[in-house]
Order: C-alpha cells, then structure tokens, then sequence
C-alpha cells in the first residue's frame, strides 16, 4: 500500500490570498518586511519542498517493494539450497542438518493416539477426568 502523499491546506489558503493580494498591487509592501514578491518566494519555498518530501514517499514505496520481492526471492533460495542439498547428500545426512534441515533420523514422530503428557502423569490424569473431559472430578448423585 501506497503512503499517503502529503498536501497542506496552509500553502493552498496562502496561494488563494497571494492572488487576492496580486490584484491589489503586484509589488504591494505592507511593512515589517512583509512584501508580495517575499510572501511569493515563501509559497514557492513550500511548494517545492512539499514536492521532494512527496517524492521521498514515492520513492520510499517503490524501495520497499523491491525489498519486499527481493525478500521473496531469497526466501525461495533459501528453501532450494536446502531441498538440493537433501538432493545431494540425502535428508537423513549430517550435512543436511548443516544446512539448517531436521534430518529425517531425528525427526520426531507424532501418532494419533500420542497424549502430550507424559506417560507417568497419564494415570493421575485419568482418574481425575469426568465422562465429559472437562477435566472436574464427577460428584455422585442420588
């Protein structure tokens, strides 16, 4: 997403009343150094750095997106390099775990049936589990 371009209504309220200003006298001085062509010299100041700031966040935004693909494209080196060294040295290999694999020796096998509590805490557990598995100790009623 594009970032939001930047415009300022005091430079756009100041244009208006330079014009206004013009009509009057094109070289009008009201004292105090507050002239038309100083007040013209300003607007154009603000004008042109409004346009690089604008084109700083253009500029910015196309930076980021190549950054972006760039960070895509090395996401898919990454991924090759690895899948062609399990291609060349096999996935069970000690270099395969070199290259940041999990060897296929030590990967852990997950079953169905496996419980994630360890087995000498699986019978205290299963005493105190209702019918429901709620994990509450059933109360008798009569």
């Amino acid at each position: 997403m594009a970032r939001r371009k930047r415009s300022s209504p005091v430079l756009q309220k100041a244009v208006l009343r330079a014009a206004g200003i013009n009509s009057i006298a094109s070289n009008l001085d009201v004292g105090n150094g507050l002239t038309l062509p100083a007040f013209s010299t300003l607007i154009e100041t603000m004008r042109t750095k409004e346009n690089a700031y604008n084109s700083a966040l253009s500029n910015l935004d196309k930076l980021y997106c190549e950054m972006l693909q760039t960070e895509s494209e090395l996401g898919d080196m990454t991924e090759h390099m690895l899948m062609g060294v399990g291609t060349r040295y096999g996935k069970s290999s000690v270099e395969y775990g070199m290259a940041g694999g999990v060897p296929k020796t030590q990967r852990r096998k997950g079953l169905r049936g496996d419980s994630p509590i360890p087995s000498s805490q699986q019978a205290s557990f299963a005493a105190s589990v209702n019918g429901n598995g709620n994990g509450k100790k059933s109360v008798a009623t009569s």
